[in-house]
């Protein structure tokens, strides 16, 4: 009983306070801190508390270490103050898809010289469907013009599809979201390229190897391994803020000849000899 009271005696001198302590013999080894509170009464209690002493961690440097890897503009967005410094707590890999967006319609625009309407088909419900903007200026430029379709559901993707031939595309450019990019939104545009007849294009490199025409984009494969390597980097000490944003440097174009052949495209020499992988 007595050494109960004087504990409690103690927990009720504390009040709160908070410590890095370690608990157990693994603790000693990690170079994470753990942080504990030792207080007298309930967690709920103590919730300003709490509250107070992470914002003073934070100011103080101490927050959550974060690497991303995405495709859009990380500064655009407010991520990191600067691609070179990124300041904070957050860095990692930007795969640069938006600005890849005038690239593809010049080359959609290679595949067929005589091409005057390209339909680029964005998800509305996400943020970076306005970086599908920049695709405006880079049609101008090349005397093509470019017509939206929206799609953020796999129904709306046919019905994305329907729109694209009312509007006399000849083109489709398949903008950059999670509903497209995974396996079964993929599969399902490569179905309904087909069924319209419309030379689509996309970023991901798996779309020609699933039976789609084209794609173009960055190595994602590897820009995910060097995310993994900023994130062993900063669990040995370094800062996120120190650790430049990484931009890809390697791209891709892959071109499936014999969807192009079911299509009834003949696919100009001049834009073979660009192409990195023929899939024949």
């Amino acid at each position: 009983m007595a050494s109960h009271i004087g504990r409690r005696k103690f927990l009720a001198t504390l009040g709160g306070v908070a410590a890095a302590w370690p608990i157990r013999a693994e603790a000693q080894q990690s170079r994470m801190p753990v942080l504990g509170f030792l207080a007298s009464a309930s967690e709920a209690a103590y919730t300003t508390t709490a509250a107070a002493v992470r914002q003073g961690l934070n100011e103080a440097g101490y927050s959550i270490p974060i690497v991303f890897a995405n495709g859009s503009d990380p500064v655009q967005y407010g991520l990191v103050a600067s691609l070179n410094r990124p300041g904070g707590n957050i860095t990692g890999i930007s795969y640069i898809e938006a600005q890849l967006g005038p690239k593809r319609i010049q080359l959609l625009r290679l595949l067929n010289p005589k091409a005057a309407v390209i339909a680029v088909l964005v998800n509305p419900k996400n943020p970076n469907a306005a970086d599908a903007k920049t695709y405006e200026a880079a049609g101008r430029s090349l005397g093509v013009d470019i017509v939206f379709v929206n799609a953020s559901t796999e129904q709306e993707l046919k019905e994305a599809f329907d729109r694209a031939v009312e509007q006399r595309a000849d083109a489709l450019l398949v903008h950059v979201d999670a509903l497209f990019n995974e396996q079964g939104g993929e599969t399902q545009i490569v179905v309904l390229a087909a069924q319209h007849r419309l030379p689509t294009m996309t970023a991901g490199g798996t779309f020609p190897a699933r039976g789609g025409l084209i794609s173009y984009g960055a190595n994602i494969s590897d820009l995910q391994r060097q995310a993994g390597v900023y994130v062993a980097r900063i669990l040995r000490g370094e800062k996120p803020a120190d650790l430049p944003v990484v931009q890809p440097t390697n791209f891709a174009l892959r071109v499936n000849l014999k969807t192009a052949k079911a299509l009834g495209l003949s696919i100009p020499e001049s834009f073979l000899l660009l192409a990195d992988e023929v899939i024949e």
